[in-house]
């Protein structure tokens, strides 16, 4: 089982227009309403594989019910925590005439320490039976920041495989511990740790200098495609040409690819092949963490992964 943990998932609505006009009035009949955030999108990736996938985090509100009965719906397992503090909702606009995808993101509200401590024994309990986790997402208020890099001193001890998707100080205390593997943008690497990489070549060597010992650091560059390395060697993954309709949740989706991967014993470089045909796959449709089989295996042949 892979454990897809994160504290602010959503109630995604996507509305897709023929063209939008800013300033004026916008009408479509193509709406729809989904359950989201990172983690979830991770979850129903990984459950389009065919992998034993369960959904963890806060849920709360009408919008937390909505979240429960639309994996129901799909059969994507979940083990979420109620808490007072109401589920957010993000909104995707699409423009099919400019070839947009435009994100409104509500924040999540702040989470009391009791849903804090709900979740620590929830994680205590589910953590050493599943065989991969994925951790990924900013933190809802309230959090420690430490909340993900404190978990990872028991992947080695259940012997599990941990991926940590995060930005800032999260990030930060993450890259302390050993044996995990980091799955990141461009912008998250530079930003948390405070370094110029002007060209992917420059890229690559911090790259090497910040892998956790034991472990990988993935750096995903959109449609460019992703750099990873496990320290001894770097590696460029080249993303196939693709008419992207949107790019939101493709990160999640290249993190569901890799943990799939990993999770069933594939070196690095194959791991990333998964992950990016995953990535892809995500972008040619409407919807945040939705991929069709067939895209993904088509995607697959069409990806090359070469040592720098």
């Amino acid at each position: 089982m892979i454990l897809c943990l994160g504290t602010t998932p959503a109630a995604q609505r996507t509305m897709i227009f023929e063209r939008l006009t800013l300033d004026a009035v916008n009408r479509t009949k193509d709406v729809r309403d989904y359950a989201s955030g990172k983690s979830i999108n991770v979850a129903r990736v990984l459950h389009t594989l065919g992998r034993d996938a369960v959904a963890c985090g806060f849920v709360g509100g009408h919008r937390g019910e909505f979240l429960r009965h639309d994996l129901d719906r799909v059969g994507i397992r979940y083990d979420f925590v109620t808490v007072a503090a109401p589920t957010r909702q993000c909104i995707t606009v699409i423009d099919r005439a400019a070839g947009t995808a435009t994100e409104l993101v509500e924040e999540s509200s702040p989470v009391d320490q009791s849903g804090w401590d709900a979740l620590d024994a929830k994680l205590r309990a589910v953590l050493p039976t599943a065989k991969a986790w994925v951790f990924s997402g900013t933190l809802a208020p309230g959090a420690s920041p430490d909340f993900y890099a404190k978990w990872l001193p028991l992947a080695h001890e259940f012997a599990a495989h941990a991926i940590v998707d995060a930005r800032g100080e999260p990030l930060k205390l993450a890259l302390r511990h050993d044996r995990f593997t980091v799955k990141v943008n461009r912008e998250e690497f530079t930003t948390a740790l405070g370094v110029m990489a002007a060209t992917d070549e420059e890229l690559a060597r911090c790259m090497v200098r910040h892998v956790p010992v034991g472990g990988n650091l993935v750096v995903t560059l959109g449609a460019k495609g992703a750099l990873a390395s496990d320290r001894r060697a770097c590696w460029r993954v080249a993303a196939p040409p693709v008419h992207a309709v949107s790019a939101v949740g493709s990160g999640d989706a290249f993190a569901a690819g890799l943990a799939a991967a990993l999770h069933a014993g594939a070196p690095l470089p194959e791991a990333c092949r998964l992950a990016a045909a995953c990535g892809a796959a995500n972008a040619v449709t409407a919807y945040a963490g939705h991929v069709r089989s067939d895209d993904v295996n088509r995607l697959l042949d069409q990806i090359h992964v070469q040592e720098l």
